[in-house]
C-alpha cells in the first residue's frame, strides 16, 4: 500500500514539472529542483507521507494479526465461535439459544438453537489448516496434496458432527448445523465439494457461513413464532371449550330453577285465587249473619 502511495506521488511530482515544462521550453536543472522542492514544501508531501506510511503498517500490523490468528487452530476455533455467538446473540432472544451447554449425555456444542422440530446443535470448529495450506500452494501437486487432505479433514470433521449432535432419540432435530466463519471457504465446497455436501446434508449435516446461517435463523424464528400463534389459538379454542360447557350448565340450571319459579308462580296465582273467593264467600256470610241478628232484634 506504501508503494501504491509514493506512486500517485510521484505522478502527481511528474505532472507539476511536466506543466512547468510546457511553460517553458527552457528550463534548468535548478530550477527543475527548485519547482520539485517548492512543490513539495507547498503540499506537504513529507507529513502526508508519514501519516501514509504509519496508516500503511496499522493496517499490516492488523492484517498480520489476523492472519496468525486464524493460523493457530485454537485461536481459529475462538474467532469462529465469537463470530457465531455474535450472529445469534443479534437475531434470537436469550431463551432461544445456548452456547457451550451440555445439550445431552455430555454432548457440549458450540452453539444450539431451540426450534419446533427439537435443539439444533452447532458445530464453529471447522477444520481450515489444510485448506490454507491449498491456497497457499506454489505448485499444483501441492495444491492437489492439501485439496485431498482438506477433503479428508471436512468429512472426518462433518462424520463426527452426524454422529454427536444429530440426535432426534435425545430431543435433537434431524439436522445440525456446520458453522464455517469464511464465505469464501463455504462457497469453495459448494463449488468444489458438492457432492460431498449432498451427502452429508441426507445424513442431517448442514455447512452454514455467517450469512447463509443468518439466513436460516430467521427462518427458524418465523416457525417458531407460528407455533406460539398456533399453540396460542388452540388455548383460546380450549378456554372457549371451557366457557360453552359452563354456560351450557349454567342454561341448564337456570331453565330448571326458572321451571320452578314459574309453577311457584302459578301455584301462588291459584291459591290467591282460591283466597279471594273463600274471602268473597266468608264476607258473605258474614254479612248475612249479621241481617238475620238484626232482623230478630
Amino acid at each position: 500500500m506504501v508503494n501504491v502511495m509514493l506512486g500517485i506521488i510521484l505522478v502527481l511530482v511528474v505532472l507539476v514539472l511536466l506543466i512547468v515544462i510546457f511553460r517553458s521550453r527552457r528550463i534548468t536543472s535548478s530550477e527543475i529542483e527548485a519547482a520539485i522542492l517548492k512543490g513539495w514544501m507547498e503540499l506537504k508531501l513529507d507529513e502526508k507521507l508519514g501519516k501514509i506510511s504509519e496508516i500503511a503498517n496499522n493496517i499490516a500490523e492488523s492484517h498480520m494479526r489476523l492472519e496468525n490468528l486464524l493460523r493457530v487452530p485454537t485461536a481459529r476455533g475462538t474467532f469462529g465461535e465469537l463470530g457465531l455467538e455474535t450472529i445469534l446473540r443479534d437475531q434470537l432472544p436469550p431463551d432461544m439459544y445456548g452456547i457451550r451447554e451440555e445439550v445431552f449425555e455430555g454432548k457440549r456444542p458450540d452453539a444450539y438453537i431451540k426450534s419446533t422440530v427439537g435443539i439444533i446443535c452447532i458445530d464453529s470448529k471447522f477444520p481450515l489448516e489444510n485448506f490454507r495450506k491449498m491456497v497457499e500452494a506454489k505448485d499444483e501437486a501441492t495444491e492437489r496434496e492439501f485439496k485431498k487432505k482438506f477433503r479428508e479433514d471436512v468429512r472426518r470433521h462433518l462424520n463426527k458432527i452426524a454422529a454427536d449432535y444429530v440426535r432426534p432419540e435425545f430431543g435433537t432435530a434431524g439436522f445440525a448445523f456446520a458453522y464455517i466463519p469464511s464465505e469464501g471457504v463455504h462457497y469453495y465446497l459448494l463449488t468444489e465439494e458438492l457432492d460431498m455436501m449432498r451427502e452429508f446434508a441426507t445424513r442431517g449435516v448442514i455447512i452454514t457461513s455467517p450469512l447463509t446461517l443468518a439466513q436460516r435463523i430467521e427462518l427458524i424464528k418465523a416457525g417458531v413464532e407460528a407455533k406460539k400463534l398456533s399453540e396460542e389459538a388452540a388455548r383460546i379454542r380450549k378456554d372457549l371449550v371451557v366457557l360453552n360447557r359452563i354456560f351450557g350448565e349454567i342454561d341448564r340450571d337456570w331453565q330448571t330453577f326458572y321451571g320452578h319459579l314459574r309453577n311457584a308462580f302459578n301455584k301462588a296465582r291459584d291459591i290467591d285465587d282460591k283466597y279471594s273467593k273463600l274471602k268473597d264467600e266468608f264476607e258473605r256470610i258474614t254479612k248475612g249473619t249479621v241481617s238475620c241478628h238484626d232482623a230478630w232484634d
